[in-house]
Order: C-alpha cells, then structure tokens, then sequence
C-alpha cells in the first residue's frame, strides 16, 4: 500500500532523530573507554623508549600505568628551553595532555614541548634518561614517536616509532624492535657539541656499528627513512635549547607571558 508523503516524511524524521540519540549515546558511552585507551597507548610508548619490549608487553594495562605513575615525571618547555607551567590562558600546562600532533601544525616557536624523566621507582631525583615526543610525516602520512636520552643528555637510551600509514613490510617497519634497536647507544651531537642527530641510511645491511650518527635503512621505503631522520634532526633541534640549558643547570620554570 502506497504511503503518504506525511507519513513517509514523519517516520524519516523520527527514524533520524532516534538513531541520532543512538549515536549520541554510544559516543557518550565510549568516549572515556577510548581516552583511556589512548592514554594507556602513549604512556606504553613513551615507556617503550627506556624499556625492554617483552617485559613492557608481559604487563597488564593497570601494570603498566601504575609503573608509569612511579617511574615518569613530565614537564613543558617552549623551544628556547624555558619550563613553562601555564598555557596562554593560564591554565596549568601538563605534558602528558600536550597534543603534538596538533602542535606540529603550529610554529616551532609557538609550540610546547614535553618532556618526560625517567627515574626511580619513588625517587623522581634519581633521573635515568630524559625522553623526548617526535614528529613528522612518512611516505604517506604522519610518523611519530619518543626518543630517550641518557643523562649526559647525548646517547640515545632507545627510541619508539609509530605511524599512520606507512606500507606494510616496507615503511611500516619502523615499529618493528629489530629496526629501533639500531638507534641504541648513537649520539645526537658531535665531538664539538653540534647537533647531527642520527640518520638512517640508503639501503640496507651494512654495519655502522662504528658511525655514532648513523644507522642502517630500509630496503625498499628510503622515503619513510628520510622522514624519521628529518623528524629526528627538526625535533631535537627544537629541544635543543632545553637540553643545553639542563646542561648548564639553567632550566628553572618561567611564566608564559
């Protein structure tokens, strides 16, 4: 039986607005299951840098956020190397909330940089490495991940990387163990204190064991490797700033004006 134009109209209006408070409710509901689920993704990561993959996978999610909560302290500086403890409208500034993803769109002189510290189960005087956000773009999309420093704040302790979406077995290797462990024990800078960060080579199965700025590449996705060693070099010369200051022992906080 053909139905009216009103009755089809009232029943697509209807149809619209419950599946709308449908939707509206599911994402409501979800909402706090998938913050958390992200905040339980970039802390493993971030913890990553400094500890064994295996050890870092055998532990449960509440596991690995209770250890970070005893063995990570974090802070905020802008790229003269200041801490900064407010946001421009006064709010307190907390590095596990900095987006750096939507920071990198910004200015490198109008972004905040966190940093987080490694220390001591209980001791946040005890430093162990300094760990520092990267980011940058792959062949096909965004790349990003953590680098960690050893305390003179030159050697790399270890490095995580992640990406969007890069190409499976080629460029998506970068999150692969076997290829980050080659970063493990490179310098950043040189014998004169200038920043070369470490660089991934053209091609790949070469020994550089003795270079301390380079590490092997990947067969087949020289362009994602170009990426993570412009993310690398572009980043730590943003945080260049905060880790000469710490050298010197003039990292105390600062009001953002």
């Amino acid at each position: 039986m053909q139905q009216s134009n009103a009755y089809v109209i009232t029943f697509s209006v209807i149809l619209t607005v419950v599946l709308g408070l449908l939707l509206s409710g599911t994402a409501e509901l979800l909402g706090p299951i998938q913050k958390k689920a992200q905040e339980l993704d970039t802390k493993k990561q971030i913890l990553g840098a400094v500890m064994d993959g295996d050890e870092l996978g055998a532990m449960k999610p509440e596991e690995v956020l209770e250890y970070y909560d005893k063995t990570i302290s974090s802070k905020v500086v802008n790229i003269d190397g200041e801490e900064i403890e407010n946001d421009r409208d006064g709010n307190p500034l907390v590095a596990e909330n900095v987006n750096v993803a939507r920071n990198y769109k910004m200015k490198p002189e109008d972004r905040f940089y966190p940093v987080f510290m490694y220390h001591e189960m209980g001791n946040e005087e005890n430093i162990k490495s300094f760990i520092l956000p990267v980011h940058g773009f792959g062949l096909w999309d965004e790349i990003w991940g953590f680098l960690a420093l050893q305390t003179d704040l030159n050697t790399i302790e270890g490095v995580t990387f992640s990406h969007k979406g890069e190409t499976p077995g080629l460029g998506a290797r970068i999150t692969a163990s076997s290829v980050q462990n080659r970063f493990e024990g490179k310098m950043i800078f040189d014998e004169e204190g200038n920043l070369q960060a470490v660089e991934m080579q053209k091609g790949e199965g070469r020994d550089y064991s003795g270079e301390p700025h380079k590490v092997d590449g990947l067969s087949g996705a020289t362009i994602t490797a170009n990426g993570v060693n412009k993310m690398l070099k572009n980043y730590l010369s943003h945080y260049q700033a905060y880790l000469d200051k710490k050298k010197s022992g003039e990292d105390a906080p600062v009001a953002l004006n």
